[in-house]
């Protein structure tokens, strides 16, 4: 552990000083080409002279939004406000045609005064002014064209552990987008966690194809090798999501050791990689394959260990994980020399909130993924949310956090902050906890995450998770999209109905057999969760909601199938719905 350090400047500074010509950050454009690469010594030479220029426009604790497409600029970006004392706001620039909601809510809530770019986007950025003038009068500055003469004037700024770094805003699967504070010592504690869990080195080599805007690719992608000062290489998004094998190949031509990935990335990789291209493949190298940012599926983790077995990847190097952006990142994990626990329950007493091993003369069983432990000084609390006192071992509750990794609290919602940074237990005032929102418990020193507290569908006094719903819908016809699909529970008629929405593949929208799919659907549904769907919504292939990382935004299908705005290709029963209570 870097005790010795305060803040990331001065990680970044030792790098450079004793790592100079250490291959820092490498990109590869479309995955595959190496086009741009850094040094722990030029990185640092491009932070002092992006920090130079912020310093002489007066920018120390001010508000920047980072807009950059994959690749090296942001990373320096992201450091150059480090070293100026700016508060930095990763967002992604919008696409063509895409909504600028988003960009311009945060705008607005962060009060940012500048936006770093580089210069091709920022001259493609003129229809961005024209649709709101806020962002017209931020101060847009090109960090890549910059005089990098510039780093020899540079000021340390005055940083500490406490000093805001940047501000993580939420992916805003449950709700409103809010920036999470996260400070110095957060990221320093994060990455402690994760070096003493997966055990890296100075020879450790990462890939990754995650954004640089969520907390998993900034952090795990881009700090964490800082950190420990070892190798990534960097693809954009697009390039995986594309082509998934770029992903692995990647990791067989650079020799990777760790990698990170959400459930569904593994499960591309099962479906869209041919034995041809398998057998191209060496993955004897990657010792932890982490799967984490949604909820982790026994399935998924036995077909990609059986499918890729034969190029050398073994079940051992999952490491399944679970955090949020309001504890920088990680909460827990299982360790790199550890196999991930499988843990069978009644699923009946899980709907119930109880924990129930099951056994062998069992019906209807739920195999569960076991999320690890922390390294460092987390606690983790299982409590009930309305009695605010700690559950049984044997029950589910609301997942409680208490650690230095959790962040200061939301920007400037200090009522907010209150609910959810600091929470006490009902016998314990003293102790303040993190309420993460998710649902799960421990068993032998392992957190297992069980579903989300706002997305549980309650249906005749029996919980429901939502995830195990849609695993159900999209298991039950090839033609539904996997990882595309929401369950949800309106009112209607005084009482909670079940309703789906659920993307198809695009190569089965001209030959739908639409009755055969919905049969199959409700049948399915019916005989393993014992529920009665109410309606199912069948929508055109990418237009369900999600998150910037991915993940199925629940409130805000229920709301688009509440207000019917859904780009439907069928519903059956949709237009009968005249009146639906929003709850």
């Amino acid at each position: 552990m870097l005790l010795e350090f305060s803040t990331l400047v001065d990680v970044l500074g030792e790098r450079a000083r004793h790592q100079p010509d250490k291959k820092a950050y490498t990109f590869l454009k479309d995955g595959e080409v190496e086009v741009d690469t850094l040094s722990y010594k030029e990185l640092e030479q491009l932070a002092r002279a992006i920090a130079t220029k912020l310093q002489s426009l007066k920018a120390i604790g001010q508000r920047a939004l980072l807009l950059y497409p994959p690749g090296l600029e942001f990373i320096a970006a992201f450091f150059g406000c480090l070293y100026a004392g700016v508060v930095a706001i990763p967002v992604y620039p919008p696409r063509l045609n895409q909504s600028m909601s988003r960009l311009l809510a945060i705008t607005a809530d962060a009060e940012a005064t500048f936006a770093l770019t580089t210069k091709s986007v920022l001259d493609n950025s003129k229809t961005w002014f024209e649709q709101d003038s806020d962002l017209a009068h931020l101060y847009w500055l090109a960090t890549d064209d910059i005089n990098a003469n510039l780093a020899k004037s540079w000021q340390k700024p005055i940083v500490n552990s406490d000093t805001l770094a940047f501000l993580q805003y939420t992916s805003g699967s449950t709700g409103t987008p809010k920036g999470v504070m996260v400070s110095h010592g957060n990221l320093l504690s994060n990455c402690a966690d994760l070096d003493l869990g997966w055990n890296h080195t100075v020879d450790s080599i990462l890939v990754s194809w995650l954004p640089t805007f969520h907390d998993l690719g900034l952090i795990y992608g881009v700090i964490e090798p800082l950190y420990k000062g070892c190798s990534c290489y960097l693809m954009p998004p697009v390039s995986f999501l594309y082509k998934p094998m770029r992903w692995l190949q990647a990791i067989s031509f650079y020799k990777a050791t760790h990698s990170a990935a959400p459930n569904f990335a593994y499960e591309l990789c099962v479906r869209r990689i041919t034995s041809e291209q398998r057998a191209t493949l060496n993955l004897s190298s990657w010792q932890m394959a982490l799967n984490g940012a949604e909820p982790v599926r026994v399935d998924v983790l036995q077909r990609f260990a059986k499918t890729f077995k034969p190029c050398g990847f073994d079940l051992t190097a999952f490491c399944p994980g679970y955090g949020l952006a309001e504890a920088t990142l990680k909460v827990a994990a299982v360790r790199q020399q550890d196999m991930p626990v499988f843990l069978q329950v009644d699923a009946n007493a899980l709907a119930q909130n109880r924990v129930v091993e099951a056994n062998s003369n069992q019906e209807k069983v739920q195999t569960l993924v076991g999320c690890g432990r922390s390294e460092i000084d987390t606690r983790i609390a299982i409590v009930h949310p309305e009695f605010l006192t700690q559950c049984q071992a044997s029950e589910v509750g609301e997942i409680w956090v208490s650690s230095s990794s959790v962040a200061q609290g939301y920007w400037r919602k200090p009522e907010q902050t209150k609910q959810t940074f600091q929470a006490t237990l009902k016998d314990n005032a003293s102790e303040h906890f993190l309420r993460t929102g998710d649902l799960g418990f421990i068993k032998n020193g392992e957190l297992f995450v069980t579903g989300r507290l706002k997305d549980v569908i309650i249906i005749q006094g029996r919980n429901h998770y939502p995830q195990d719903i849609e695993l159900t819908v999209e298991n039950s016809h090839p033609a539904l999209r996997p990882s595309c699909g929401a369950a949800f529970a309106v009112e209607f008629q005084g009482e909670e109905q079940l309703i789906i929405v659920q993307e198809v593949e695009r190569s089965y929208l001209r030959r739908l057999d639409i009755d055969e799919v919905i049969g199959n659907i409700r049948q399915a549904v019916a005989v393993e969760h014992d529920i009665r769907v109410h309606t199912i919504a069948l929508v055109k292939t990418g237009t369900i909601a999600k998150t910037s990382s991915g993940k199925i935004q629940r409130q805000a299908c229920r709301q688009k199938f509440v207000d019917k705005t859904l780009d439907l290709l069928t519903s059956e029963k949709f237009q009968k719905l005249t009146t639906i209570a929003i709850l």
